[in-house]
């Protein structure tokens, strides 16, 4: 009863345009200049709000998305955000906490290695982004293999008139200088070839987030990578 209450409660703040930047940018920012476990625990009513909010809103998604990509239809919020504490063992950076919020959305939820959707939320730094990230090995050569010998194919899906007005082409993170040794290197496409992660990114400005829009923005965004997705989801399933 508790958790419907609070469901409701979500969705009629998202309709007037207020739960995004109330509830959670603005914790996000006051989190990012607080950021040590006393702050943290004097507002952790404000976490549990914002929290509750971000899961509201991706739990309202993913209906919309399974009209396009069926593999999410089953999916529930809860599996697909990320928890907010930081591993700081091996980091230089001791801050306890991350300042932004995500879910990842596949079949599997955040522990899948993808194709996904995913949903990320920081004052100044919001985007959504789609592919694979951080593939194994044999999943990095599948996926290369895929685009190698469905180069017209690939490049026909990064260059989609709709997908370039919202995205920049592939996230090029750690990208390798060095053609893979698996590939001829007078491949004309050579450059597609070396990428370790196969992600694109869309940037949001806080109004758009904040926005009475941004449940269509998102599955605007989404609706728009999903070729690409399909693309890799072949290629790691081949």
């Amino acid at each position: 009863m508790r958790f419907t209450f609070f469901n409701n409660y979500f969705v009629s703040l998202l309709q007037k345009n207020e739960f995004m930047q109330k509830t959670v940018l603005d914790f996000l920012s006051q989190l990012e200049k607080n950021n040590n476990r006393e702050w943290f625990q004097r507002n952790k009513q404000q976490y549990d709000e914002a929290k509750a909010a971000v899961e509201s809103f991706v739990n309202s998604m993913i209906p919309g998305l399974a009209k396009f990509d069926e593999a999410v239809k089953y999916v529930e919020a809860k599996d697909c955000m990320f928890r907010i504490f930081r591993d700081v063992r091996f980091a230089k950076d001791k801050s306890p906490y991350k300042i932004n919020m995500g879910a990842w959305i596949t079949r599997a939820g955040r522990k899948s290695p993808g194709p996904g959707y995913y949903i990320h939320l920081q004052p100044g730094g919001s985007f959504l982004a789609a592919g694979v990230y951080m593939p194994e090995p044999d999943q990095l050569k599948k996926i290369r293999n895929e685009i190698y010998y469905n180069i017209t194919e690939f490049k026909s899906i990064l260059n989609d008139k709709k997908l370039k007005k919202i995205c920049n082409g592939l996230s090029d993170n750690d990208k390798g200088k060095m053609a893979p040794r698996e590939f001829p290197k007078d491949f004309p496409d050579i450059e597609l070839l070396k990428y370790k992660h196969y992600t694109l990114s869309y940037p949001l400005r806080d109004e758009m987030v904040g926005s009475e829009h941004f449940h269509e923005i998102v599955l605007m965004a989404f609706r728009t990578m999903y070729p690409f997705n399909m693309f890799l989801k072949r290629a790691l399933e081949g």
